[in-house]
């Protein structure tokens, strides 16, 4: 056994004092910066955030490896300032250790219940396709922008399950929410909130965390109007969404575990599921329609075989064997798209040896998912998009090992089920009635590909055409 002492920590370049390494990183895209210095340190090197020491993992056999084969010792979650203010250590995303284990339990198995990978589920998103389809039709071939619409579209299919109802497109209450979960999800990756997460004292200097926790109260409130509602009418033998499940739960824990299911806990799941079910799923498929209108022999061959296999019929699940093509676009528009490029941070249960290194217990780790999802030993053309990487010479799809765009381990995406699901039947159902083109005198080639800012990499907002199929 070698000793911990011997054992070095993981190599990376000198800290200033106070600032750590901040003045090395591209604040506004973090992500940049440390894949540059996974080529100088190697795939596993720590950097100074402040006064913090965070270790970042790089490449796939080095990601893989942690979430996989240590995936208990990078199981929790880090003490990150704004998390830990916007959640206080509830819900599933931000939680840890025994509230974090009973939240995805019951979460999941909730989430099971009502279809989750299903064919109830299947038949909701179908029938959400359809009133996004009416909506684009409405526009008739005029150029508009897709943003608003398609987060609303895509929030109705986890609402469903969580409310138990759908929400009109022009529900102002609805948009609203979506709206706080947009300014959020884009100030989180912010400058000024990385600098918050070094520097908390500073907080009463950078103000944008106050903006966050103002939106997080709002939309809050909304949940909790909503689970008092649903409390006033339970039915204990008929709950009918998420938060009756939960309300149910809630009465029949009478002994001490009966925090977990507290209203606060409840409140933050609510947020955690709401928001990741709707803004990972509207920005790939953001990133498909506008990837498509790049690529129009991409958008070609995807409708043809959408005609030669579904021909006139609603595309289902069942369809997607058939489609091979299809499939291996929507899985390059994940991998291209890289929403999540730092995935979200870990931290570690116990002191860990890893690949000869010391790294103490309690330490934040990224698992750099960009680097996975580029990583050159993996794919032909990593900058590229690219159908051909998931697609043999027979033309058959393949699965690729190195596509993790929902983390892999303990703490990987609970909603992965539905995502796939999601993307496929949203995808197939809007290319089979449409083509989508820039606005007149836009060239395809000039379509710019450049992520916008924030906690997640979105397009940069854009106006799309959508020509029905005569």
């Amino acid at each position: 056994m070698v000793k911990a002492s011997k054992l070095r920590s993981p190599p990376g370049p000198r800290p200033l004092p106070v600032i750590g390494n901040l003045h090395l990183l591209n604040l506004k895209r973090p992500y940049q910066t440390m894949l540059e210095l996974s080529k100088k340190y190697g795939s596993i090197y720590s950097i100074q955030m402040g006064l913090k020491k965070v270790v970042v993992l790089s490449g796939y056999e080095t990601v893989k490896d942690a979430l996989v084969n240590y995936g208990e010792q990078f199981g929790e979650r880090p003490q990150v300032p704004i998390f830990e203010r916007l959640f206080e250590g509830k819900g599933i995303v931000f939680s840890h250790g025994e509230t974090w284990k009973t939240m995805r339990r019951f979460s999941l198995t909730t989430l099971r219940n009502f279809g989750m990978g299903k064919r109830t589920i299947e038949d909701t998103i179908i029938g959400e396709c359809q009133h996004l389809i009416q909506n684009f039709e409405s526009y008739r071939g005029k150029p508009f922008e897709i943003k608003a619409v398609l987060n609303a579209s895509v929030a109705n299919i986890i609402v469903s399950v969580l409310f138990g109802k759908r929400f009109d497109y022009q529900d102002p209450q609805f948009l609203r929410l979506l709206t706080l979960i947009g300014e959020n999800v884009k100030l989180i990756g912010s400058p000024r909130i990385t600098l918050f997460n070094a520097f908390p004292v500073l907080g009463f200097l950078l103000k944008s965390h106050k903006t966050v926790l103002r939106n997080r109260d709002e939309l809050f409130d909304f949940i909790k109007m909503t689970f008092l509602d649903h409390r006033h009418k339970l039915d204990k033998n008929d709950p009918r969404s998420f938060i009756d499940a939960f309300l149910v739960r809630q009465q029949e824990e009478t002994d001490i575990s009966t925090d977990f299911f507290s209203d606060e806990n409840l409140l933050a799941l609510v947020s955690n599921l709401f928001v990741a079910g709707t803004e990972t799923t509207a920005s790939t498929l953001r990133w498909g329609i506008l990837l498509m209108m790049r690529y129009p022999e991409v958008q070609k061959k995807v409708c043809e075989e959408i005609t030669k296999v579904v021909g006139s019929a609603q595309p289902r699940i069942a369809h997607r064997t058939q489609m091979p093509y299809t499939d291996a676009v929507i899985h390059e528009v994940q991998r291209f798209a890289d929403i999540l490029p730092t995935g979200l941070p870990r931290a570690t249960t116990t002191n860990v040896t890893f690949k000869n290194y010391h790294i103490p217990k309690g330490t934040e780790v990224i698992t750099l998912l960009t680097s996975v999802l580029r990583d050159q030993t993996q794919w032909a053309k990593p900058e590229e998009f690219n159908p051909q990487h998931f697609l043999n010479s027979k033309g058959k799809f393949i699965k690729r090992e190195a596509f993790m765009p929902f983390s892999l381990g303990r703490r990987m995406c609970a909603g992965e089920s539905l995502a796939k699901m999601e993307l496929f039947l949203f995808f197939t159902s809007l290319m089979q009635k449409f083509t989508f083109q820039p606005p007149p005198g836009v060239s395809h080639l000039h379509l710019d590909l450049t992520p916008d800012t924030g906690f997640t990499t979105r397009p940069l907002p854009h106006k799309i055409c959508a020509l029905f199929h005569t």
